[in-house]
């Protein structure tokens, strides 16, 4: 009997959608370790001790501000990541945007609010695709379906 190894990072990723369900992407900054120059979504690694939850409500503060109003739609997780060698545990924050501001840290050099007609014109950190697709935000005719594991396409 094999045992699953402990993940060796857990992560917890906002995606949030603005009133015409368009998803706000940031784009990483040039030194970034994970994903330099793609575009990606605030997230981070959740911290010992920490709900994911809360690290999610602290990654979305550090990277984009806060004051924001946002509103929990789905919560999807915990999951192991496809594109790292399933050495993440992942949890999924799926918010509407109701209000605020976008004020980016040094981690991100550009944000923008993305359609699913605009999505494949950004080139996205690995499992965006994935994410979208096991929240079901869009239909996946607007994604890479090349980038969604083969058990979650339609």
């Amino acid at each position: 009997m094999s045992t699953v190894p402990p993940p060796t990072a857990r992560y917890a990723l906002n995606l949030l959608l603005d009133a015409d369900d368009r998803l706000l992407m940031l784009r990483r900054a040039p030194d970034a370790r994970l994903g330099p120059d793609l575009w990606g979504l605030p997230a981070g690694k959740i911290e010992p001790g920490e709900a994911p939850a809360a690290a999610a409500e602290r990654e979305m503060r550090e990277e984009i501000g806060d004051g924001h109003a946002v509103e929990l739609l789905r919560y999807v997780g915990p999951f192991r990541d496809t594109y790292y060698g399933g050495q993440y545990e992942i949890h999924l924050f799926l918010k509407r945007w109701h209000a605020g501001a976008v004020v980016l840290n040094d981690e991100h050099t550009a944000w923008a609010w993305v359609s699913k007609e605009d999505y494949r014109d950004y080139a996205t950190m690995d499992g965006i695709d994935e994410d979208i697709a096991l929240l079901d935000i869009w239909p996946q005719r607007y994604l890479d379906r090349a980038r969604i594991p083969p058990a979650l396409r339609d």
